[in-house]
């Protein structure tokens, strides 16, 4: 038995000695309760199935297999899944057996000549406990007066305070503009090398070697989204949505720069010195970059509890939770089974 498998069972049994019920005990962790006993049985005890285990009488002979597999392997069929293998042979008229024959073979993977899906794994976990730590930036369409024609807007939002720390609008996607916009950035904010990560998803600009050696030279650390997976790079996608969201935001189509990049200074200083964001107990970005949420949060809580004072009888439980956000995350990890258990015990 697994040294895991121990720990989980001297913590349910703990908590079962404790007073908590052995099955609440197992759903935190997400074991099943079966499972649970199943590990709890001693080596001694013997299986209560029976050994017996009979071949079926309709198990297909060798022969059978084989003319299978020459069928499942001819230049007509050696391309398609097997999934699309057995209504093909349908369509003649034939059947010889399910696809599922084809398991102990090794026959039920990709059978095509494009690449097969590859999983990717998750980015590394990130922590934000304070302004120009970790940005995240991306590039969206802005529609113009020529169908198929866009511009692009560039934008890099600290994920701790929400601020947009810099934008910019231009007709094309380049790596050496995205390097110039993340240049003055690091001037503005008087970052120091190796203080910010900066994460993206994976498209050209975000990858390109410009942006790259600018990055380094800067010494930004870059961090990366997987490929087609948007809630890698959950705030600018986010921000972009409350960007295009705005009653003011052009029903059709920007005529030009000057206009784009006008509409858009308007936002960011809206968004940036207005916006009570909800994830950061609604004070604005600004305010939380510049550090000034601990003090306002502090005072709405004192106004809560001055009025839950005068007037309690119209408080059934706690005032509203005005703590400050501490710790901001991009892309965390799950907890663990044994973490969830340990929090509940």
């Amino acid at each position: 038995m697994s040294h895991e498998r121990i720990e989980i069972i001297e913590l349910i049994t703990e908590a079962n000695d404790s007073g908590a019920r052995q099955s609440k005990a197992c759903d935190i962790i997400g074991l099943s309760a079966k499972t649970l006993q199943r590990w709890m049985k001693t080596s001694s005890q013997i299986d209560g199935r029976l050994e017996r285990n009979d071949e079926p009488k309709n198990k297909l002979s060798e022969f059978e297999r084989q003319q299978i597999m020459t069928i499942s392997n001819q230049g007509k069929y050696a391309h398609l899944p097997p999934y699309k293998i057995v209504p093909s042979l349908a369509d003649e008229g034939r059947y010889i057996a399910s696809e599922s024959v084809l398991k102990a073979a090794n026959q039920l993977k990709h059978r095509e000549k494009a690449k097969p899906r590859t999983s990717r794994s998750k980015p590394k976990a990130l922590t934000a406990t304070g302004p120009n730590q970790i940005f995240s930036w991306d590039i969206t369409y802005l529609p113009t007066q020529v169908r198929g024609v866009f511009f692009y807007l560039y934008l890099v939002l600290d994920i701790y305070s929400r601020k947009i720390v810099g934008w910019q609008i231009y007709d094309c996607e380049s790596s050496a503009l995205a390097a110039d916009l993340m240049t003055d950035i690091c001037r503005q904010e008087n970052i120091q090398k190796n203080q910010v990560v900066l994460h993206s998803d994976n498209g050209s600009p975000m990858k390109g070697a410009t942006l790259l050696a600018t990055l380094q030279e800067l010494g930004i650390i870059p961090s990366f989204s997987r490929p087609s997976v948007s809630n890698d790079n959950p705030y600018s996608e986010s921000a972009f949505r409350t960007l295009k969201y705005r009653p003011n935001y052009p029903e059709k189509s920007f005529d030009g720069l000057v206009s784009a990049r006008r509409w858009v200074t308007e936002f960011v200083a809206w968004y940036n010195k207005e916006h009570l964001h909800s994830s950061i107990k609604f004070v604005t970005p600004e305010q939380r970059h510049r550090g000034e949420d601990i003090a306002i949060l502090k005072a709405r809580d004192d106004v809560y509890q001055q009025a839950k004072k005068s007037n309690p009888i119209r408080w059934s439980g706690e005032t509203r939770n005005w703590e400050p956000v501490i710790e901001v995350y991009l892309n965390p990890d799950k907890p663990k089974p044994m973490e969830l258990l340990n929090k509940a015990t």
